[in-house]
């Protein structure tokens, strides 16, 4: 393991592959390793990339990644696809829109599946982020699956949230009422080309103007064209400006004291999940619940009961380790 994660390290992409892989399919011996990568990692900028499907977002990110390489910036990239509910597979097109920097060293880049995660990112998704985080890329770009107007689990891992619009989006207002736009540090505004673009922008800032910028950082609006690579640089001086902007005032260190907070809160839930689900197929629970339909003994008695095997038995669980913040 320690030859292996020193080679992670050295960002062979071989064996970062490979780490991810194992990470998706569960194996316990995962969890160490995410633990051993720990203390190397802290140093990632990671940047969320959200947005509603046909944004532009993995267009996009193709030309992110050419800007950032340029100033010699070393790159990784998750990419997150929709799993079917049907079939459980998942397309994992979004590297073929980037296949140019395939062969490119400083460049990783992942797709994987959602796997049924509701908020635009799995679970295996956020360890990744440890492990090129571990693997010393300068930024991270963390595309969600694009599904719509519920994906805020990128706020729980970036440090800056790119919202993706277009001007044939729609109604903006849907948008911003589902919460998504709330979470926004900046705005792109892709395919600018496009009829509707200065509403597309009047609408955003009129409804900044009705929000609370409590942080004192208003989100700027950034124009691109994906297809002809303008507005790229703006892109990305807009992002290092607001990671600027975190940093002299304290925010970034207490954005990621946030998220270590809720990876940790997260952890101990699953594992009160996991002992629950061994509870309600236990057969003296079955039993129990017997007795309580006979009247012999009350819910509560029940519920006290149970509550005290409960704490037993979670101090005798392991406590596993799907992190997406443990970098922090």
């Amino acid at each position: 393991m320690e030859t292996w994660l020193s080679e992670v390290e050295q960002k062979n992409k071989r064996k970062i592959a490979r780490l991810i892989t194992r990470i998706e399919n569960g194996e316990p011996e995962t969890d160490k390793w995410l633990e051993t990568l720990y203390p190397k990692t802290g140093n990632a900028y990671i940047i969320g990339i959200t947005g509603s499907p046909g944004a532009g977002k993995s267009s996009l990110l193709d030309e992110f990644i050419a800007c950032l390489r340029r100033s010699k910036i070393t790159v990784g990239v998750i990419s997150i696809d929709p799993t079917s509910p049907y079939t459980g597979g998942a397309i994992l097109g979004d590297r073929v829109r980037m296949m140019r920097h395939s062969l490119d060293e400083g460049v990783f880049i992942r797709s994987m599946g959602s796997r049924g995660s509701l908020g635009g990112l799995s679970r295996s998704a956020r360890d990744a982020v440890t492990v090129l985080d571990a693997a010393g890329y300068d930024v991270i770009l963390l595309e969600t699956v694009g599904v719509g107007q519920a994906e805020l689990d990128v706020m729980h891992v970036a440090d800056t949230v790119c919202l993706v619009l277009n001007p044939t989006a729609g109604d903006v207002i849907q948008v911003f009422k589902a919460g998504i736009m709330e979470i926004a540090d900046l705005f792109v505004i892709n395919k600018a080309d496009l009829p509707g673009v200065n509403r597309l922008e009047g609408e955003i800032n009129d409804l900044l103007d009705l929000s609370k910028q409590d942080s004192g950082w208003r989100p700027p609006i950034v124009r691109t064209i994906a297809t002809r690579g303008e507005g790229i640089d703006l892109w990305w001086n807009a992002a290092k400006s607001h990671l600027d902007y975190l940093k002299q005032n304290g925010e970034l260190n207490r954005r990621r004291k946030r998220q270590l907070e809720l990876e940790t809160r997260n952890l101990i839930e699953e594992t009160v999940r996991r002992y629950l689900e061994k509870v309600w197929s236990d057969p003296a629970w079955q039993k129990q619940l017997e007795c309580l339909e006979k009247r012999n003994i009350s819910p509560r008695t029940l519920a006290r009961k149970w509550l005290d095997q409960l704490g037993r038995g979670i101090c005798e669980e392991k406590v596993e380790t799907h992190s997406f913040n443990d970098q922090r």
